[in-house]
């Protein structure tokens, strides 16, 4: 008789495998899958509105839909729903992944963040200069910083490609870099790509984070009224000017990341309902909010919503904003102007340099250290992939730019860089081993 196999340490009941290893390992998987499904969208977007049925494209996408309450009315085409109302559910996950990240993650030690945080710095500022100096006193100089973003769905979906070439550790650390770099997205979209602010508004949304958080610090549990004043936080950023989608960003850094019920033994209460003959609906009531409030709520928040973003919104964003023409002369004009070349540039050059420089210089000087299992090497192809932009570029592509043929010109210099940057980064890693 073969003896009993251990199980592995994500499988383990250790609290590090429970509350980081196993919600980071179903992160992943999610993003991988997500990546592809992205990448599918995106060709079924370009094919659609370069197909003989082209102007259904544009007529579903600006199709407008109007929601009137009281004297306020929004109306948007479906475009626009899609970047400023669904995206704000990614952002809100991104939301709750920086706070993850930063109580448990990699980013709760500084030694242990000092290598993502570095990379991620280096891979914005140095594609945003590159991009800046090539569209110098240009109409495109606002664009600076579409090629800033990493996209961590498309970049993990091109690692799971890899499979056991690349070592687990590389695809956390990218993750790390990605939730720094998201970061910076954020605060670029919040100072740079808002036009004006309404003040009033503002003060309005923000007053009602401020009672979210003392609800939440008097203990009220109940996910109905968090979602109602989420909603009404939504709808003061969007009539402030500020762009609706950061309401998304500051309830998610706003969610708890500690457990409410920290003394909770699944164990022993799975002892005491296998013993009980007679289970009451009080005693599974009780027994289900201990175990619940003993998740913290940033955990259950992206393990309810992080599958919707994934496989849904960002796709449904890629879908309706990906679908740009591609006829002779576009392209040419395009391949010509500095916008695209600012693009590509920024995103496959500078970030393969900023990232890889910044991690360099802080192995240097020994203030940080690369995980287990991770060479140079891996981190060459990790700095290429992480030019794969995507999503957050197209959406501050669309920020940056009022002008349609310029949004355009962005776009495809991110589809081309993040295709560049995919295939490139693929090739080092796959001679890392």
């Amino acid at each position: 008789m073969a003896p009993p196999q251990r199980a592995t340490w994500l499988r383990s009941n250790r609290r590090l495998a429970r509350s980081i290893g196993r919600p980071i390992q179903r992160f992943l998987a999610i993003e991988a899958a997500g990546g592809l499904l992205l990448i599918a969208a995106a060709i079924v977007a370009l094919v659609w509105a370069n197909s003989p049925w082209s102007a259904s494209y544009v007529d579903l996408w600006h199709t407008d839909l109007t929601f009137e309450l009281g004297g306020h009315v929004i109306s948007e085409d479906l475009q626009h729903w899609v970047n400023d109302g669904l995206m704000t559910l990614f952002f809100f996950v991104i939301g709750l992944e920086i706070k993850h990240e930063v109580t448990h993650g990699q980013l709760a030690s500084p030694r242990a963040a000092a290598v993502p945080i570095a990379g991620a710095l280096g891979g914005m500022l140095v594609p945003a200069a590159l991009y800046a100096a090539i569209n110098l006193g240009g109409d495109g100089g606002s664009g600076w910083g579409i090629p800033m973003a990493t996209d961590v769905a498309f970049a993990v979906g091109v690692l799971a490609l890899l499979g056991d070439r690349v070592p687990s550790e590389l695809k956390v650390l990218l993750l790390g870099l990605a939730i720094v770099d998201d970061i910076g997205a954020i605060l670029v979209i919040a100072l740079f790509y808002t036009a004006s602010v309404e003040l009033g508004w503002l003060a309005a949304g923000l007053a009602i984070l401020v009672a979210m958080v003392l609800l939440n610090r008097s203990h009220v549990r109940y996910m109905p009224l968090y979602v109602l004043l989420g909603t009404v936080v939504w709808f003061t950023f969007y009539e402030s000017g500020v762009h609706a989608t950061l309401a998304g960003v500051a309830l998610g850094l706003l969610a708890p990341a500690r457990p409410f019920l920290t003394d909770v033994d699944a164990d022993r209460i799975a002892g005491e309902l296998s013993a009980d003959q007679a289970v009451t609906a009080a005693e599974v009531r009780d027994i289900s909010f201990r175990i619940r409030e003993s998740v913290p709520t940033t955990e259950r928040l992206v393990d309810v919503l992080h599958p919707w973003t994934s496989y849904l919104i960002v796709p449904l964003f890629a879908l309706a904003n990906a679908g740009i023409v591609l006829s002779g002369d576009g392209i040419r004009a395009a391949l010509e102007s500095s916008v695209t070349l600012g693009v590509v540039v920024g995103l496959v050059v500078g970030k393969l340099v900023g990232v890889a420089a910044a991690i360099a210089l802080v192995l240097r000087f020994g203030l940080g250290r690369l995980p287990d299992g991770v060479r140079w090497r891996h981190v060459v192809g990790m700095a290429a992939i992480a030019g794969i932009g995507f999503t957050v570029s197209i959406f501050v592509g669309g920020l940056a730019f009022d002008d349609p043929a310029l949004a355009d010109e962005a776009t495809l210099g991110v589809l081309i860089a993040s295709l560049v940057a995919a295939f490139g980064g693929a090739a080092i890693l796959r001679t890392a081993d």
